[in-house]
């Protein structure tokens, strides 16, 4: 895969025991190293939507490279005792994302303190300046809602003021793109047209954006399609290996990694 972002592409820890397969050399951006190594895979995978310490141990045996766990209204919402459960038993310096909606960074930052997890995914409408005040890096979720999804990548990234390195306002590691829906902030299972994301990146539109996270309707059936299409940095997956809401489906898990790691 082309490497477009050098400087946001230590983004992760990828603990060991990982399948073989073809890695990148990347660099580490200046103060992260204690955090992430400078090998990472092909294609970044994170199993979203985890509320049981066994399943999240399965999934890093499997592959997965990151859990994230649902602290805002959702069938898949944890509460801090669940989640300190299940980091607790990952293997040493596993990636745990914490995802929030609308979250004060006083409420954000208490979960990161009492849970242990180490980034933060934003799924609301919160400002750039909400970066600085999260004591953990943060992934900014951005909706397919219309034609100006790129536009809206792009405002959030040149803010005035802000603590910025190029297009990177400070904290920020990453960008997910996921389907719009307006009752349901992720976890719908439904796609959005990938053609409009692979005709924006190769008309050059997404040069210089930070990793690009893709999400939306993702399962072990359509990712190789998702992944030649959209051609991300990563992959987040929630309803489409579940057996029921907040029930990974192992076997899916598995089949959806195994597919990831094929592309």
């Amino acid at each position: 895969m082309k490497i477009l972002f050098t400087y946001f592409s230590w983004f992760f820890t990828i603990t060991s025991g990982k399948p073989a397969g073809q890695n990148h050399q990347r660099a580490i951006a200046p103060g992260a190293k204690r955090l992430y190594k400078k090998t990472m895979p092909k294609i970044f995978v994170k199993i979203c939507g985890i509320t049981q310490p066994a399943q999240g141990r399965d999934i890093a045996t499997l592959g997965g490279d990151a859990i994230g766990l649902v602290f805002a209204k959702s069938p898949r919402k944890v509460t801090t005792t669940t989640a300190r459960e299940i980091v607790g038993g990952l293997p040493d310096g596993f990636p745990t994302v914490g995802v929030f909606v609308n979250s004060t960074p006083d409420e954000i930052n208490t979960v990161i303190t009492e849970t242990g997890i180490r980034y933060v995914q934003l799924h609301g409408s919160e400002p750039p300046k909400i970066l600085a005040e999260i004591n953990a890096p943060c992934i900014k979720v951005f909706t397919m809602r219309g034609e100006n999804w790129l536009a809206e990548i792009r405002a959030f990234l040149d803010v005035p003021g802000e603590n910025k390195s190029e297009n990177k306002p400070g904290n920020l590691a990453a960008v997910l793109i996921d389907t719009y829906n307006p009752t349901l902030a992720g976890g719908t299972g439904e796609s959005f047209d990938w053609n409009s994301v692979g005709e924006a990146r190769s008309g050059g539109g997404m040069d210089g954006l930070p990793p690009l996270v893709l999400a939306g309707g993702l399962k072990p059936e359509n990712i190789a399609q998702a992944i030649k299409l959209v051609n991300p940095w990563g992959v987040d997956v929630s309803s489409g290996v579940e057996s029921e809401p907040g029930i990974k489906d192992m076997d899916k898990v598995e089949a959806f990694i195994k597919a990831v790691r094929e592309n």
